[in-house]
């Protein structure tokens, strides 16, 4: 796991030197995980320690209310997705105002070179910073001749023709087309959070489910989905079917995201999973009774079950 530092006063002294990467990286897709590889693989040429410099809230909550996007990752969730790419140390810098009104040339100079000791900047061709996003690459590259660091401009990544971004994902996801989500992450998407009691019914009525808490900002689109469920507080996977929805049956009025096991549960429920969105199944639909919802619930088991059978032999 990454180092995580969550102010300019809890970074340590010997931060730098350091290879040094600056974002939002929402999603950490596979643009993002482009950048921290080379970003990883200069520090270690260097003898250098792989770096993140990301920000906490967005920067556009500060400066632009109404244009801030809603986040498919908590910072928490990118400096474990960045660590795994092998980035040994984060910095999640609180944005304010005093943070928004830096000039690029003192952003650069006090926090890139001065607190950081950055040696090396490695960014997309679209990255801007500074007070009203004043400076762009170019800029970049005049400030690291002047404070001791080299600037990299690292390619974007296109998939299937289509250059990947974080709006680009959202958009995937909140529509339900999560294989193009997934090829654009580089993973599948995926919600994680508390496990909590549900309305009763699954147990009694139809089939036993797993409620996960619905604090993300991002929801695939409602209906069904082939999903693999995580327990996070220990190695358990197990492969599942998840609604996302608002139970029509029951007269439900609150969105919640309900996940069935497809193996018996062994041993206590969990307290807290991730559940990966593989692929939509359905549309969320009204049913005439309980027993016509279980029915459906179970073909929809039979379905996710033959994908995982033909998931299986791929990888064979």
């Amino acid at each position: 796991m990454a180092r995580i530092y969550r102010s300019l006063d809890e970074v340590p002294a010997d931060f730098g030197p350091c290879a040094l990467t600056i974002g939002n990286f929402d999603g950490v897709h596979a643009g993002h995980r482009a950048i921290v590889r080379r970003v990883c693989a200069v520090a270690a040429a260097n003898g250098w320690k792989a770096s993140a410099l990301t920000f906490e809230p967005h920067p556009t909550r500060i400066v632009a209310p109404s244009r801030t996007p809603r986040l498919m990752t908590t910072p928490e969730d990118r400096c474990r997705l960045m660590a795994l790419e092998g980035i040994q140390q984060v910095l999640i810098l609180p944005f304010d105002e005093s943070v928004a009104h830096l000039s690029p040339e003192e952003f650069a100079a006090r926090i890139v070179a001065g607190r950081l000791g950055a040696k090396a900047v490695l960014v997309g061709r679209n990255f801007r910073f500074g007070h009203r996003q004043a400076g762009d690459v170019r800029a970049l590259e005049a400030l690291g001749s002047r404070f001791g660091f080299t600037t990299e401009v690292v390619p974007a990544v296109a998939v299937h023709g289509r250059l990947v971004s974080s709006s680009g994902i959202r958009s995937e996801v909140e529509a339900g087309r999560m294989a193009a989500a997934r090829h654009m992450l580089g993973r599948p998407y995926s919600l994680q959070d508390a496990v909590i009691p549900g309305h009763g019914v699954g147990s009694k009525q139809t089939v036993p489910t797993l409620n996960l808490a619905v604090t993300a900002e991002v929801l695939p689109a409602s209906g069904v989905y082939v999903t693999r469920t995580s327990d996070l507080e220990s190695d358990r996977v197990w492969p599942s079917v998840t609604n996302v929805g608002y139970r029509p049956t029951f007269g439900g009025d609150t969105l919640g995201v309900e996940t069935y096991l497809l193996e018996r549960l062994q041993g206590e429920r969990p307290v807290r999973i991730r559940v990966e969105f593989l692929r939509r199944l359905r549309d969320e639909r009204k049913f005439a009774s309980a027993e016509e919802l279980k029915t459906q619930i179970l073909r929809d088991a039979v379905r996710a079950s033959t994908y995982f059978r033909r998931l299986r032999k791929c990888h064979n």
